[in-house]
């Protein structure tokens, strides 16, 4: 992990939602999507989108057929 500088809106996001963007922005993204994250957060899509970035956070987009699964592991 490494540590990046935050904004001060990114650090007014945190406080209001009490929590690190870290873990909150995969689990956000993951469950809402870029658009409904970027709006419940306050911020425009780009915004959300240069966070990700800057925060080394990846989003992949996968399409699974009716009775596939997915698996997402932490590594390290």
């Amino acid at each position: 992990m490494f540590v990046t500088r935050k904004s001060k809106k990114m650090i007014e996001v945190e406080n209001k939602f009490k929590q690190p963007l870290e873990d909150m922005l995969p689990q956000m993204v993951t469950e809402y999507g870029l658009t409904a994250s970027a709006d419940q957060l306050g911020v425009s899509k780009a915004t959300l989108g240069y966070w990700l970035l800057k925060l080394g956070i990846n989003v992949r987009r996968v399409a699974l057929a009716p009775g596939d699964s997915i698996e997402v592991k932490r590594v390290g």
